[in-house]
């Protein structure tokens, strides 16, 4: 594991990560990101991409703008968002992964139970 570059006094530091990973921590807002991972989309695209409200939709976005993850592009009428922080994917590949593993670690765990449970 690398080393960290933080020491333990930088608090305002570490303030910073928990916001971004608490930005990080909605559901609807992964969704979107997925959404935008195959391009700049607008409002009404994102709206039916992810079945969520338009308000509901635009209170997320503005998250996710104000972190500098997603950026805005006016265009005409209509407005596009996109991946701003494209390393985003990398983070949320990792603990997807890392999630996956322990899933499937479990399940290998209960079906091994299940498998003494049905000797006796």
């Amino acid at each position: 594991m690398p080393k960290s570059k933080l020491s333990p006094g930088d608090s305002d530091i570490f303030a910073a990560v928990a916001d971004y990973f608490k930005m990080l921590s909605e559901g609807s807002r992964l969704q979107i990101l997925t959404c935008l991972k195959s391009g700049p989309m607008n409002v009404m695209e994102l709206t039916e991409a992810t079945g969520l409200g338009q308000a509901n939709l635009s209170k997320h976005l503005k998250v996710l703008t104000q972190a500098g993850i997603v950026s805005r592009q006016p265009k005409g009428t209509s407005a596009f968002y996109e991946i701003a922080d494209p390393m985003i994917f990398e983070l949320c590949e990792l603990a997807c992964d890392r999630i996956s593993e322990r899933i499937i670690q479990q399940t290998e765990s209960l079906k091994a139970l299940q498998n003494i449970k049905t000797i006796f």
